[in-house]
């Protein structure tokens, strides 16, 4: 947490107010995250100008001038907020980014589990991203070539959906609700699902990440949207958190397992 629909909310609301920003400079409080901040990393990317901001999967891409850019993930725990210059920090305030038109971008993250790295060139060849997935909410995801992916694999079809390298960011709550969608165990391995239901399975992914994503994505702990408003999509949740809740289509109880770790929700009537 944040997952995809997340990050995209972040991203859509943080690009139109410092796309073509110069950043001014760059404060690093804490250095300590997930991977060690840069030391130069101030440096190098004072005076550049941002160009963009995309996303993939679940990590924020700032495109700068000269093929640079900085990634960032916001672990478990991450939030970016535009602020006031000057506005206090607090204890988990770890770095700020001061721009142009007197914008100031902070991360806030208790766990320390987010990142900050500077690259350069084509950031799909990053080790963190080059072996990703195809992105869900693309044109075509679903298609002929993402059922053959899905059907060589013998894992759970949950641990495949989290694996990244199936498709990229779906995350936890959204994986337990498309399966609930497509009618899928989260146990069923990937090889003994049918063209057909894979077909359901990966336009089950695209609604839900695109329902998640209008709602502005799912407040479970941490997460705000940068206006400090709650994602509107938990109340959304049809299996995912409802263990012992009736099914909203059969009326059975929903159950929770472990699969890899993770706490898996469905219907053991509507899913197999």
């Amino acid at each position: 947490m944040p997952e995809l629909p997340e990050v995209e909310t972040i991203r859509r609301f943080l690009e139109p107010a410092i796309q073509g920003c110069r950043i001014r400079s760059l404060e690093v409080w804490q250095p300590r995250l997930r991977y060690p901040v840069p030391r130069d990393l101030a440096r190098e990317v004072s005076g550049h100008r941002i160009k963009e901001l995309a996303r993939r999967a679940k990590y924020l891409i700032f495109h700068l001038e000269s093929q640079n850019w900085l990634l960032v993930h916001l672990g478990m725990s991450g939030r970016l907020r535009l602020i006031k210059p000057g506005e206090p920090r607090s204890p988990h305030d770890h770095w700020e980014m001061r721009l142009s038109h007197d914008r100031t971008l902070r991360l806030h993250d208790p766990r320390r589990f987010s990142l900050l790295l500077k690259g350069q060139g084509n950031p799909d060849l990053h080790p963190l991203l080059s072996r990703l997935g195809p992105e869900p909410l693309a044109p075509g995801f679903g298609g002929p070539e993402w059922i053959r992916a899905l059907k060589t694999r013998k894992a759970a079809v949950k641990s495949l959906l989290l694996d990244g390298r199936l498709v990229a960011g779906v995350g936890n709550i959204y994986a337990s609700e498309a399966l609930f969608r497509a009618g899928i165990h989260p146990r069923r391995s990937g090889s003994r699902i049918g063209i057909a239901r894979a077909r359901a399975l990966g336009s089950a992914i695209r609604s839900v990440l695109e329902e998640a994503l209008e709602a502005g994505g799912s407040t479970l702990r941490d997460y705000r949207r940068p206006n400090d408003d709650p994602g509107g999509f938990r109340v959304c949740w049809r299996v995912y958190g409802r263990e012992g809740e009736p099914c909203p289509d059969c009326g059975q109880a929903i159950r929770r397992i472990r699969i890899g770790q993770r706490s898996s929700f469905f219907c053991p009537s509507c899913q197999h």
